[in-house]
């Protein structure tokens, strides 16, 4: 059987925390952004954690476990 590839594009987008938590970044931050509020356009500046009904997928992506 041949070896699993990693997915790029997941590969990009997704990155493993030291404890095993798969790390993403924000949506909603790249254009309309003047409707938008300060303190809503700084909390998407910090990374969020991907939810766990959504590890499995992206974990198999990214050829973990």
């Amino acid at each position: 059987m041949p070896k699993m590839k990693t997915h790029k594009g997941t590969a990009k987008r997704f990155r493993l925390t030291g404890t095993g938590k798969l790390v993403r970044a924000n949506a909603y931050k790249s254009h309309i952004l003047e409707k938008k509020s300060p303190k809503r356009k700084r909390a998407f500046r910090e990374p969020s954690l991907v939810h766990p009904s959504d590890e499995a997928v992206v974990k198999k992506n990214l050829g973990i476990g």
